[in-house]
Order: structure tokens, then C-alpha cells, then sequence
């Protein structure tokens, strides 16, 4: 079939995956939680894990089978694939790591599978000259000589010290059969980070692994994390024991056994390759990869066998991938709780500054000291009421008469409590900000958060909370205006002037005593009860209830709105936890994961000869 072939019964599900790869993308998980360096490092194993193998293989079951060479440091892998082709195709020796780019191998006809970015698209890809092209061969996309060969046919970029570890080597080779490719892997356990992360990202987009160790080195911890995953993923695994000495071939085999059985591997054909010299090349003789080279021929010959492997390796990996899945939305669901914590933290302390100011304009704390003094010199409170009648014709005869006098400008009264509900509110959201520090510190993602925040500016705050009052007040002054503006008030409005009956309203909107001590009660009750006589002979009684209740209220919004551009700052640390996948979303993924893998046929007998 050609590389466009795709797995009919595999068509429902690709919608669902790049979901799933979706939802992986939008995880940031943004806070230092114990765990959260796994939790992305499993995130971004997942991505790689649908995007190099799961997608491209539904896509494609009748590809070529990819055989990853895999194993421990100096385990003797590119000396394997060396002599499964038959001559030096892959650096080997002594100096570490030696494989530093994949080399995927493939025959000439399976070309078309792999120039393209199917198989593992997150690496470039450069094509080295195969079996009989001339040693300048292609040009890779960066326009550099991608098949210069080496005086020992060695490909020159794998000759060289460094290379980037994210470029696969293709090379095209007559002696591999058609339908399985080969693909030479760093070391799992090198020295070098990007090497073991490629390592791994290489195995997870394999069909089938031909692991290889050494008779002294087959329990070592690295590689046998990673063969339990085979296990798990039901990943055919063919284990290639190297440098086996003399009279101890049974005993390591049978140990061998009983490890890979209890990982789910006991069906693993092992291949033994006694300790031998090499040859000139470094080449291991024929007769002694003569097993492996028969097994994995069959596994190439064999179509629905392959379509089998495929389709099997695929649906362990989807498995894993929902356990993986599920994983990820613990740790999500971790980070989710610390975050509803610190933003319940936040709010709490602002919601309570929010109650403690509106609080205070209604208790009548902001009619005490320099307000007070203001609004006695403004009405004389003491002349004024005893002026006042009970009825408000002759109170507002009354209040026209005083006002024709010369009190204090109403300015000095709108400025006092401007500065007193400027303080108010100050305060609250100085002390909101460190009640909300103070619990973050105590946090250890809080903490580390609270390291891109700045310091808490009292000048900044006070000019900002300065600038609303002021805008309040003068809303206040348009409600009186609009309100005024039916002509019948028109002259009572000009015997009050606009500014006073401003002022009368904002102390009736402040007037309740409940704040207030001794004298002050008295006091302020007079205060009061002026600036509501005041409002009812130029309004009436139910629009001042009205004039009041909205000027209170846009007090409120406004003091709201303060309160929450300085709570946004912590807001804003959040952020990227509130727009990441939510937990749960990523647990009914791995549900429809494990009801939506492709259906199945029995897999072919794959466990070939354990010679």
C-alpha cells in the first residue's frame, strides 16, 4: 500500500486524539509544587507519544515496522545494527556516548514512508547517500550536503563530535528487507540529558524494540524502568543479550526470563551473542546476529503479521496514554486546589475590605472630626434646626431664608469627606494586600508567585483612590442637576446652590450614627436631620429615598472596582493555571480513550526463534 494507506477501523479516532493532544498543549502547569517538573515532563512525553506514534501509525498501519535499538551505555547497539546490515553503517568504540543522532535505516523502496515528516516529526531530517549514490548525494531543507559519506563509509555527520540530537539520519540500505526499518538510538542511561530524553522519545515511537544489555548489565535499573513500560504498553520486545561469556549462557538467560516475566515480557524472544573478537571494522562475524536477522525477516515478509504488530503496539500505547492521561489530570488536579486556595486567599481579603469601607459609610464613622467640623460651619447646624418645622412647606421657607446668608463654601465640607473616604478605603486595600501576601508567603507556590509581584505602592493607591472619589462626587452633582432640572425646582435649586445640596447629600448618604460616641450622636443626628430637611424641601421626601439609594450604590461599584484592580495583580499570577485544561476535562479524555481504541485482530506469532 502507498504512505497515504490509513486504518479503517481506526478512522473515529483521530478527531478524539488531537483533542486529547489539545487539551495536553493548554497545560502549563504554572505552579512549584512537588511534582510539577514530572507532571510536564509527562505532559510533554504524551504529546510526543501521539505526534511521532500513535497519529501517524492509525494513519498508516501497512508502514514499515520501525525496530528501535535501544540499551545502556556501551551495550554494544551500533555494533548490532553494524552487523544486521552487514557492514559499518553506524560509529562504534570506546569513547561515549557514540551515538549522538538517530540513524534510521530503511530499504530503498521504503523511501516515501519516511521523507516525509510521518514518523517522528518534531526531528529534521537529513538523507544521507545509500547503497550506490554518489557520495555528494542529496541536499537536506537547510541547503547543506546531506549525503557526504566517510573514507570507511561511515555517515560523516555521525563521525563528528557533537550534531544536533533533534536531526534524524536517513539512510537507505539494499541488505535491510522491505516493510522494517532500523533505527539506532542514543544510550537510556548517557551521560548527556538530551541524549536519555531522545532515547526514550525514540522507543515510545517504536513498533517493536530490540533492547540489548550485557551479561553483566541485563538488571540495571535505568533500562528495565523502561522495559516495564514496554510491558505496559504491550510493546513486542525482542532482547538481544551481548558479550556473553562462555558457561554462563543458561544461568543469565533463565534469571533474564524470570525479570522479563514479571514485567508482562515473558513471551520476549532473547537472543544471545556469545563474547567474540571483532573484526577489522569493528564487525561482529555474520553467523552470530544469524538469529535475529532470520526473526526479524520473517516479521518483514509476513504483511498481516506487520499490520498485527502495529496495530497491537498501537492500542498499548493509547492505553498508556490514557493512564498517563489520568496521571496528568492528577497533577492538575493538584495544582488546581493550591490555586483555588491562594485565589480564595485573595478574595477573602478584599471582599472583607470591600464590607469593612462600605461599612464605614454607613455606621457614621465618616461624619466624625473635620467632616463634622466642615458641615456645622457650612449649615450652623444649632441656628439651622431650630428653624426647621415639622412640615416641609415651612422648612423650606426656612431653609431658602438661611441660606441666603454667607455659610462656610461647600467645598470644604465635599474635600472633608473626600479625604476621610479616601483614607477608608486606603487602608482597607493596604491592609487586603498584606493579608493576601501574608498568606501566599506561607504557601510554597505562593511564595515562589509572590516573586513576580511588586511591592505594594501607598502613593500610587491614594492618587488612584483620590481620583474616584473625586469622580464620585462629581457624579453626585450631575444626579442633583439631572435631578433638578424640571423647572419647579429651578429656583429653589439656585436658592441652595447645586454644590450644597450635593454636599446635603452625601452627609444623608453617611448619616448613621451607629459609629458614633457621646456628643458626636447628637451632633451628628442634628447633621443629618439638616441635610434630609434640606433634600426633602427642594426634592421631596420619596426622591431623596431615591437620590440616596443610588448615590450609595455607585459608591459601592466604585469602591468595588478599586478594590479589584488591586486584587488583579494576584489575579494575574493565576492566570495561566485558570486558562490551563481542568482536571477533569483531561479524566473524561482518558475515559473515551480506553471505550474509543481501534478494534483488534489476534496478533500474529511474533516470538520467533530464541536462539
Amino acid at each position: 500500500m502507498s504512505p497515504s494507506s490509513s486504518a479503517g477501523d481506526a478512522r473515529g479516532l483521530p478527531p478524539l486524539l488531537r483533542e486529547v493532544n489539545s487539551a495536553l498543549e493548554n497545560l502549563a502547569f504554572p505552579l512549584q509544587l512537588p511534582g510539577s517538573v514530572d507532571a510536564r515532563a509527562s505532559k510533554q512525553a504524551a504529546r510526543e507519544q501521539l505526534s511521532d506514534y500513535i497519529l501517524p501509525r492509525l494513519a498508516s498501519l501497512d508502514a514499515p515496522l520501525v525496530a528501535v535499538v535501544g540499551g545502556s551505555t556501551g551495550a554494544g547497539k551500533s555494533t548490532l545494527v553494524n552487523a544486521l546490515v552487514g557492514r559499518p553503517v553506524s560509529v562504534t568504540g570506546a569513547v561515549r556516548p557514540t551515538t549522538r543522532q538517530p540513524l534510521l535505516l530503511h530499504h530503498p523502496d521504503d523511501a516515501p514512508w519516511f521523507d516525509d515528516t510521518r514518523v517522528l516529526p518534531s526531528l529534521g531530517r537529513v538523507r544521507l547517500a545509500g547503497d550506490g549514490e554518489p557520495k555528494d548525494g542529496p541536499v537536506d531543507d537547510g541547503g547543506t550536503a546531506a549525503g557526504v559519506g566517510s573514507s570507511d563509509g561511515l555517515p560523516a555527520q555521525q563521525q563528528e563530535s557533537g550534531g544536533e540530537a533533534g536531526t534524524l539520519l536517513l539512510r537507505p540500505t539494499a541488505s535491510l528487507p522491505s516493510g522494517l526499518a532500523l533505527l539506532d538510538a542514543p544510550d537510556v542511561d548517557s551521560i548527556a540529558d538530551e541524549n536519555r530524553r531522545l532515547a526514550g522519545q525514540l522507543l515510545a515511537a517504536a513498533d517493536l524494540w530490540l533492547f540489548v544489555t550485557t551479561a553483566n548489565r541485563y538488571a540495571d535499573a535505568v533500562p528495565w524502568k523502561l522495559l516495564a513500560e514496554a510491558g505496559r504498553r504491550d510493546v513486542l520486545v525482542a532482547i538481544v543479550l551481548d558479550r556473553v561469556p562462555p558457561g554462563i549462557e543458561e544461568e543469565i538467560r533463565g534469571d533474564l526470563l524470570t525479570l522479563l516475566s514479571a514485567e508482562n515480557l515473558g513471551h520476549a524472544p532473547i537472543f544471545v551473542i556469545p563474547e567474540l573478537p571483532l573484526g577489522a571494522a569493528r564487525m561482529l562475524p555474520p553467523d552470530a546476529v544469524e538469529p535475529i536477522t532470520r526473526w526479524l525477516q520473517a516479521l518483514a515478509a509476513d504483511a498481516d503479521g506487520r499490520r498485527d504488530i502495529a496495530r497491537r503496539t498501537v492500542q498499548g500505547a493509547m492505553r498508556a496514554l490514557a493512564d498517563r492521561v489520568d496521571g496528568i489530570a492528577e497533577a492538575a488536579s493538584r495544582e488546581q486546589a493550591v490555586g483555588d486556595g491562594l485565589r480564595a486567599a485573595a478574595d477573602n481579603a478584599y471582599r472583607e475590605a470591600l464590607a469593612t469601607v462600605m461599612a464605614s459609610t454607613e455606621d457614621g464613622t465618616l461624619l466624625r472630626g473635620e467632616v463634622l467640623a466642615r458641615w456645622q460651619d457650612f449649615v450652623g447646624t444649632g441656628e439651622f434646626m431650630r428653624g426647621l418645622e415639622s412640615r416641609i412647606g415651612r422648612a423650606r421657607d426656612r431653609v431658602s431664608a438661611f441660606f441666603t446668608g454667607k455659610p462656610a463654601p461647600a467645598a470644604t465640607v465635599a474635600d472633608a469627606i473626600g479625604s476621610g473616604l479616601q483614607t477608608v478605603i486606603v487602608e482597607q486595600a493596604a491592609r487586603a494586600d498584606e493579608s493576601t501576601r501574608r498568606r501566599w508567603r506561607g504557601d510554597t507556590a505562593g511564595s515562589v508567585l509572590l516573586q513576580g509581584l511588586d511591592p505594594w505602592r501607598a502613593d500610587e493607591v491614594s492618587a488612584e483612590v483620590a481620583r474616584e472619589v473625586r469622580a464620585w462626587q462629581e457624579d453626585l452633582l450631575r444626579l442633583v442637576q439631572a435631578e433638578g432640572a424640571d423647572k419647579r425646582f429651578t429656583a429653589r435649586m439656585l436658592s441652595f446652590g447645586v454644590n450644597g445640596i450635593a454636599v446635603a447629600l452625601m452627609v444623608v448618604v453617611f448619616a448613621s450614627t451607629g459609629g458614633l460616641t457621646g456628643g458626636e450622636i447628637g451632633i451628628a443626628g442634628a447633621s443629618a436631620i439638616a441635610g434630609q430637611k434640606l433634600l426633602e424641601a427642594v426634592f421631596g421626601d420619596d426622591a431623596v429615598r431615591r437620590l440616596t439609594a443610588i448615590a450609595r450604590s455607585d459608591l459601592a461599584k466604585r469602591v468595588e472596582a478599586l478594590l479589584q484592580r488591586q486584587r488583579a495583580p494576584f489575579e494575574r499570577l493565576l492566570d495561566p493555571l485558570a486558562r490551563q485544561t481542568p482536571a477533569e476535562t483531561l479524566r473524561v479524555l482518558a475515559s473515551r480513550l480506553r471505550t474509543a481504541l481501534p478494534a483488534g485482530h489476534a496478533a500474529a506469532d511474533v516470538h520467533g526463534d530464541d536462539a
